[in-house]
């Protein structure tokens, strides 16, 4: 059959002075359009996506496997809900894993920190996630899912759905072991805690349990606190060094683990709010030793407990553990104050860390070690950090002591201090004297946090680096009212270590 000619088929159109360039424009937007949707498509997604999970879990979640039979799509979530801005992001996401794929180690993606809510907050939007979830308030909702949506109501500002729901769109067999749940019975259940009767290092056992752990007898001694001017990385709150006297104390090796915590929380627990204002001493009695109400979820990010440190307890709740425990053993356990920390972190050394290395040496804050890497052989023994936690707590038995016998004193968690912070906590020290046992400021609203942890870059784990709790921060999740005094919702990378009192014997 013989063809018309462009002009025949262009004759219909004669009247509105249609154009070849027109023409073009209009297929190209159909094409355009074409192609937005190809890419659209959770094949095309997958194609990218070379991780084999990925399209795994997304099938075995709630948005995908559901008793509406609605299926939720990959750019339903993880683009913003069509316009201009839906186009932009799709391009921006687009070569971001196209040179993902194409050029990176796919072996060195830690698949599992991509999976955490500081990662995923990156590739949701919440304006998608209202997009479809209009009404926040279905008749199906629970009174706990009730109070969650008011309160985010009120805080819409400032939280994301992300932030309750992190697990909705691929589902995750984490375990979720609550705390306090039964365990294979030890072998050994200690009747009585260690009889120390001279400064030496011993084994604390915690009548009623199997649980034990190692306490490290530090001498006292002089050093000077906080950095000097020319440290790498040194902020203005590390300063003006000072000369700090300590006397002698216990500290543990490690910090408190989750065998020793739940031992606490099993003995002292209640199955109610005990928020209230009528808060009893340890001094009392045992029986009246104010124990913490259950956690949301499981407080160990269902990484696991056992001799993981653990995490996720309030300043309040540490502070609880140390007077039970200094009921149950009839000693004085408290927390450290934040010379006793940086005393025993610093074992006699005066450099940024009490191994070899500058900070300038292992950050992955300067672009000469990003593009060739750095020998991080050193700081890896010592620590648990950014670059070797694989973004969770490790087992202790990971790295190696400082020179005084504590493991992970610069990594693994951060740890609380008793002292209240203040940035200016040694410009108020006498300038010509020693200062004999500083116990910092005698008021303020946040205490120290000493050390860093499996997030934490090199710079920050230098030894006289400086940081506090964020209690309101730390709480914004926890929708009760009023907030648990027992449990940060929104910190998974912060606990302590213990510190037992000695007391010279009379002459």
């Amino acid at each position: 059959m013989k063809r018309k000619p462009l002009k025949i088929l262009l004759y219909p159109f004669r009247h509105y002075k249609i154009t070849l360039p027109f023409l073009a424009g209009i297929l190209t937007v159909f094409a355009f359009k074409a192609g937005l949707d190809y890419t659209s498509t959770d094949e095309f997604c997958e194609s990218c996506h070379i991780h084999p999970h990925s399209h795994t879990t997304w099938k075995q979640a709630s948005h995908y496997d559901n008793d509406a039979g609605i299926v939720v799509h990959c750019v339903q979530c993880h683009l913003p809900p069509g316009g201009v801005s839906y186009v932009v992001e799709k391009a921006k996401l687009g070569i971001r894993d196209a040179y993902g794929t194409l050029f990176k180690d796919h072996d060195s993606f830690n698949w599992e920190a991509k999976s955490s809510l500081e990662h995923a907050k990156t590739y949701m939007y919440k304006e998608s996630c209202l997009h479809c979830h209009q009404n926040l308030f279905p008749r199906t909702l629970s009174k706990k899912g009730e109070d969650a949506h008011l309160y985010y109501d009120q805080k819409a500002d400032q939280l994301r759905c992300l932030n309750c729901h992190l697990n909705v769109g691929h589902y995750t067999d984490t375990p979720q072991v609550p705390l306090g749940e039964k365990k294979e019975k030890p072998e050994v259940i200690y009747t009585e805690p260690a009889t120390v009767t001279e400064f030496v290092d011993f084994t604390e056992t915690i009548p009623g349990t199997g649980v034990a752990f190692d306490m490290v007898a530090i001498s006292g001694g002089s050093f000077e606190i906080g950095s000097p001017p020319s440290e790498p990385y040194r902020e203005p709150d590390e300063g003006p060094q000072k000369q700090v006297k300590v006397s002698p104390f216990w500290m543990a090796k490690l910090e408190v683990t989750w065998d020793e915590f739940e031992a606490f929380y099993e003995q002292t627990h209640t199955e109610g709010r005990s928020d209230a204002v009528n808060l009893v001493s340890a001094s009392d009695k045992l029986d009246a030793v104010t124990g913490p109400t259950p956690p949301y979820g499981s407080p160990d990010q269902g990484w696991g407990k056992g001799q993981r440190p653990a995490i996720t307890m309030t300043h309040f709740a540490a502070e609880k553990y140390c007077e039970w425990l200094s009921a149950v053993t009839g000693k004085t356990y408290r927390l450290p104050t934040e010379a006793e920390w940086e005393y025993a972190c610093r074992a006699g050394t005066q450099q940024p860390y009490f191994f070899e290395g500058s900070p300038k040496d292992y950050t992955e804050d300067r672009f000469w070690n990003k593009l060739f890497g750095a020998d991080t052989s050193v700081i890896n023994t010592y620590t648990i950090y950014a670059l070797n936690s694989w973004s969770r707590t490790q087992p202790p038995q990971e790295v190696a002591a400082n020179p005084f016998g504590l493991v992970n004193m610069l990594g693994n968690v951060r740890e609380m201090c008793s002292d209240w912070y203040a940035p200016d906590a040694y410009q108020l020290y006498p300038k010509d004297q020693p200062v004999n046992d500083p116990t910092g400021p005698a008021k303020g609203d946040e205490h120290v946090v000493r050390g860093g942890s499996f997030k934490s870059d090199a710079k920050d784990l230098r030894i006289a680096n400086r940081d506090h709790t964020r209690h309101d921060a730390w709480m914004m999740t926890d929708p009760q009212m009023p907030k648990s005094l027992w449990w940060y919702s929104d910190v998974n990378d912060v606990g302590f270590r213990v510190v037992c009192e000695y007391k010279k014997p009379n002459k």
